[in-house]
């Protein structure tokens, strides 16, 4: 009881650095903010110990935005940064900004080591589907097909999904929100402060200037309900305006979409999800589904961190050499003292 009496209590106005927020009217970047405010303000951690570190793009713009500690970084370093930072003081809480672009294409490299390696440190992905900040080229999750300033013809690429990419790299925490569900977006961000390990939050986020309702099939109230199914662990996966529509498994071993009421299927034939099953397969599938789009906590398991590696690493080189720190190598072998 006295640890929680002792915890700092902040508002999300705590999280607010007073300076001017400068993005577009309307962009989703704002409600995805306040809910990062939000959240923090309900983690029980001090001020001081939260970093936040970004790239480049309209979603890098985030840590002048908070009242933490912050560093803007340069396009596809992010992890690069936020890794030194969480190996230097594990206390500290670290948040990393990125977007479609500036974590897929440039820093795309960085991000599936960052996840290999599993650090503790937790990964927002913008996803708007464009390249806002440079005023509208195609990205690394650009639909096939779309035409923009740099494919004027539609572009001929696949597009990545970011969660097949980050549960097929390893992830032990893979998350999906949107920009206008902020009270989910607070649950995610909660739920991945609480992982030990990397946590990656795919934010599907509107950009009303270069991709204006690129998510509007998972927002309008009219159809939302049938095109999103929003996950929790130990729960059926039941969606659908009439709560109707729900997931099993198939003699494949593959997720499938199903009536209930059809064909004999039942409520307890829709399969529970366990987002905590170590065998990512269903993961990756859920990550995968195109119809209806998968939200919510989709993979978290326990697995050693990067830090945790590393330290244990060091207690036991130290255990079995005479050389226990920097003072021992200086003092070690034949020495000189200069008058």
């Amino acid at each position: 009881m006295a640890a929680t009496e002792n915890k700092p209590k902040y508002t999300f106005k705590d999280f607010q650095s007073g300076q001017r927020v400068r993005w577009c009217p309307g962009c989703g970047d704002s409600a995805i903010l306040r809910a990062v405010q939000m959240a923090f303000a309900k983690m029980g951690i001090p001020k001081e110990k939260f970093v936040v570190v970004s790239g480049i793009g309209c979603s890098s713009r985030f840590p002048y935005y908070m009242a933490t500690y912050g560093i803007h970084g340069i396009h596809g370093r992010a992890a690069a940064l936020a890794t030194g930072i969480k190996l230097s003081n594990p206390e500290l809480s670290v948040w990393q900004i990125t977007g479609d672009g500036d974590g897929l294409a440039i820093g795309g490299n960085h991000f599936i080591h960052e996840i290999r390696r599993n650090v503790d440190v937790n990964v927002l992905l913008f996803n708007n589907r464009i390249y806002g900040l440079t005023k509208g080229q195609y990205s690394p999750t650009s639909p096939k097909g779309m035409k923009t300033k740099t494919s004027p013809y539609g572009t001929i690429e696949e597009p990545f999904n970011p969660g097949e990419l980050a549960i097929g790299a390893g992830a032990t925490f893979f998350a999906r929100g949107i920009d206008a569900n902020v009270n989910l977006n607070i649950e995610l961000f909660l739920a991945a402060q609480a992982h030990k390990g990397i946590s990656i939050v795919e934010l599907l986020q509107n950009c009303v200037i270069f991709n204006n309702g690129a998510y509007k099939s998972l927002t309008d109230k009219k159809v939302k309900d049938d095109n999103v199914l929003i996950v929790k662990h130990g729960e059926p996966m039941i969606f659908g305006k009439n709560k109707d529509k729900g997931i099993i498994v198939d003699d494949r071993g593959k997720i499938k979409v199903v009536t209930i009421g059809e064909n004999g299927i039942t409520e307890k034939d829709i399969l529970v999800h366990d987002a905590h099953e170590e065998d990512p397969l269903i993961h990756y599938q859920l990550a995968a589904l195109k119809h209806p789009v998968v939200m919510g906590v989709i993979r978290d398991v326990r697995k050693e961190t990067y830090c945790e590696a590393l330290e244990r690493q060091m207690k036991e080189v130290q255990q079995k050499s005479p050389i226990k720190n920097v003072h021992d190598l200086l003092y070690s072998g034949n020495t000189w003292e200069v008058k």
